[in-house]
Formats: structure tokens, C-alpha cells, sequence
């Protein structure tokens, strides 16, 4: 079991380095490309979109093919697209090639978990979730950092081919050990969709959807907003990107047992009641560097404190729509992404990058008040009622 977990994690990992770096990219990759830096920063707006249209329409296509054949193609279609997007010449390009790795992680992460979700018993599932997306924290403590430094030492287009050699490693342990299984799938796409007409389902698409707006809004241009800390060296900045990454793997293990063990709406409401407080604060923690390494310590904490009890709740709202539902997630994700990645780059345009914590803070108390909204009312302990004689 804890080899198959890591055999999906190792994607989730190289998809998670790909989707996190530009942050750390930005600028070279404006130098390169001769564009600006809101439009370096669009390359996440691009994937992140075409990650979201596609993820459902392939999750629907694929519904009915077993899910090792499945995460191998994923995987080999978006190591041709970094491949691609290391070799283009021209910024038209680049952007091209971005909608091809897209496709590639699109179609693995859902259904890695979906798969991890299968493989646990249900009282083990949130950890088994957790495990298997804690890929993309470790991405955050590791991969970026160093996609980063190798970036910066060797150039932009060296960190896609180390991506690549990621997605290629990955690739070859899933075909190793993940074994062939099929989920149950409903006759029909009527039938397929039917989730999407249940409000609660929609609720938590709208909600993770306003949530990664808000982390994206401020983290795709993490590079200008710390800038006054850093003094712009791109070893200032991996460290702060490290410090971030890695108190999210912790944060994200613990959320697993949290998704098994509390109320979800607990959870889920304080998490981001705090995540609020801590992207507002940034016009605050910008200008000395130990306070920033202190913000990028608890900036990696809230979010993925709820995201394994996000994903529980999900499966069990339609557990004979796993595939789809972990799907459509991961397409509200990326549609959250791309918004968050365009306002941010209006912001960062028009006010500054001191100012990218608000609309940030605006966004994340959006999911909060979704949240809110629509939690789960508790069911109250029955009260024992003695029997006369």
C-alpha cells in the first residue's frame, strides 16, 4: 500500500513543480521571451485553464478504461509537454506547449486520487488522499526551491527539463507497482454528470475554486511581492519558497488525520478564517527578511490544513463518481489559478505588488463565506430516556 502511495505521489510531485515554479520564474522568463512580467506570469494562467476545461471532458472520456493505462498516458503526454515547452523558441510558443502539459496533468492528479481513495479502507481515507497530494507540497519544500536555484544558475528553460526527468521517473514507478483497477462508473453521461445538479457538490466546487483565486492571486507573483526582502536574488527568494513548502507537507499530513477524525466544518472554517488574516497581511512582512521567512512559514499552513477533509467530503457526496468528482475539482482548481493569476497580474499592473494581498484576502473570504453558507448541520447526540417500570 505505502509503495503504490508513493508511486502516485512521485506525479503528483513532478505535475505539483511544474504548476508551482513559474513563481520562482517569472523574471527570466520575462528577460528571455522579451515580454513583461504580468505576461511571464500568464504561463500559469494558460495551464491553469486549460487544465480546467480539459480535466472533466477527460475524466468523461476515460471514465470507462482502467485507471493504470490511464495515469501512464496522462503522465508520458505531460512529459512531452515540458519537453515541448523547454525546446520552444518564442513566447507564442511556450504558451502552446503549456495547454499540452496541462492535458498530460489534468487527467493524472484526479485520477491519483481517486485511485488512492480506492486503494484505502474508508476509515483511512483522507490519510490516503493526503499522501498521495502531498506530492505537491513536497513540490512546494523541494522542487520549487531548486527548480528555482536551477533556473536561475542555468536558465528557465533547464527547470522544464528537470520537470520533464520528473514526470519520466514518476511514469516508470506507477508502472511498477500502481496495479490495473477499474472504479465503478455509471451508464451514461447523464447518468456521469448527475453531481453536478446536487447544490452541495456545487458549493465545494465554487468554494476550492475562490480559495486556490486567492493563494494564486499572491503566489504566482510571490518573486515582486518579496522582492524588498530578497533584493531580488533568486537565493533569497528559494529559501523563502523552501520555508513555505516545507511546513506544508506537515500541515498537509496533518490535515489527513484531521479529514478522519473532526467535524469537516471545524476544519474547514477555521482553516480559512486564518488564511484570510495571513495574505492580508503582506503589505506588513515584505520589507525585512526574517519576517518574511517567519510569513512564508504559516502563509503554508491554513490552506492545506482543509484539503484533505475537502476531498473526503467529496467522495463521499458521490462515491460511484470518484473520477469525475476528483475531476471537476481539480478543473475548479485551475480555474481558480488562472482568475487568481490574471488578478493578480491587473493588480500588480495597476496598484503595485504591495498590493496583492487584498484581492487575495477578498477572494479567500469568498470560499469562507461559501463555506459558512452551506455546512453541515450536526446531528445531535440523542439524549437517553429512562423507562419506567
Amino acid at each position: 500500500m505505502r509503495s503504490r502511495l508513493l508511486a502516485l505521489a512521485a506525479g503528483t510531485f513532478a505535475i505539483g513543480v511544474d504548476a508551482f515554479v513559474t513563481a520562482g520564474l517569472v523574471a527570466p522568463v520575462a528577460r528571455d521571451l522579451d515580454v513583461s512580467p504580468s505576461a511571464a506570469g500568464q504561463l500559469v494562467t494558460v495551464f491553469a485553464l486549460s487544465y480546467a476545461v480539459l480535466s472533466p471532458v477527460l475524466a468523461a472520456a476515460t471514465a470507462r478504461f482502467s485507471r493504470r493505462p490511464v495515469l501512464l498516458a496522462a503522465l508520458a503526454l505531460f512529459v512531452l509537454g515540458n519537453v515541448a515547452t523547454a525546446l520552444a523558441p518564442s513566447y507564442p510558443l511556450v504558451l502552446a506547449t503549456r495547454v499540452v502539459a496541462a492535458a498530460g496533468a489534468s487527467m493524472y492528479t484526479p485520477n491519483a486520487a481517486a485511485v488512492a481513495a480506492a486503494l484505502a479502507p474508508p476509515e483511512r481515507r483522507g490519510r490516503a488522499m493526503a499522501a498521495v497530494m502531498a506530492g505537491l507540497t513536497v513540490a512546494n519544500a523541494i522542487g520549487v526551491p531548486l527548480g528555482t536555484w536551477v533556473g536561475g544558475a542555468l536558465g528557465w528553460r533547464a527547470t522544464l527539463w528537470l520537470v520533464a526527468g520528473l514526470g519520466a521517473a514518476a511514469l516508470a514507478g506507477v508502472a511498477l507497482v500502481v496495479p490495473d483497477l477499474r472504479l465503478p462508473v455509471p451508464d451514461g453521461l447523464r447518468r456521469r454528470f448527475a453531481p453536478l445538479a446536487d447544490r452541495r457538490v456545487a458549493a465545494m466546487l465554487g468554494l476550492i475554486m475562490l480559495l486556490f483565486a486567492g493563494f494564486y492571486a499572491l503566489y504566482t507573483y510571490l518573486g515582486p511581492v518579496l522582492a524588498p526582502a530578497t533584493g531580488g536574488d533568486g537565493g533569497r527568494l528559494a529559501v523563502a519558497l523552501w520555508v513555505f513548502g516545507t511546513v506544508s507537507i506537515g500541515a498537509n499530513l496533518v490535515g489527513g488525520r484531521l479529514a478522519d477524525g473532526l467535524h469537516p466544518d471545524r476544519v474547514r472554517i477555521g482553516a480559512l478564517a486564518a488564511f484570510a488574516v495571513v495574505v492580508a497581511l503582506v503589505p506588513l512582512v515584505r520589507d525585512d527578511y526574517a519576517v518574511t521567512l517567519l510569513w512564508a512559514a504559516v502563509f503554508g499552513v491554513p490552506s492545506w490544513l482543509q484539503y484533505a477533509t475537502h476531498l473526503r467530503l467529496l467522495v463521499e457526496l458521490a462515491p460511484g463518481a470518484t473520477p469525475l468528482l476528483m475531476g471537476l475539482n481539480a478543473s475548479a482548481q485551475y480555474v481558480g489559478m488562472g482568475l487568481g493569476g490574471a488578478l493578480g497580474g491587473i493588480a500588480l499592473g495597476a496598484w503595485g505588488p504591495a498590493s496583492l494581498g487584498w484581492p487575495a484576502a477578498a477572494l479567500v473570504l469568498g470560499a469562507l463565506a461559501v463555506t459558512v453558507a452551506t455546512r453541515r448541520p450536526r446531528v445531535p447526540e440523542p439524549v437517553p430516556v429512562s423507562r419506567g417500570s
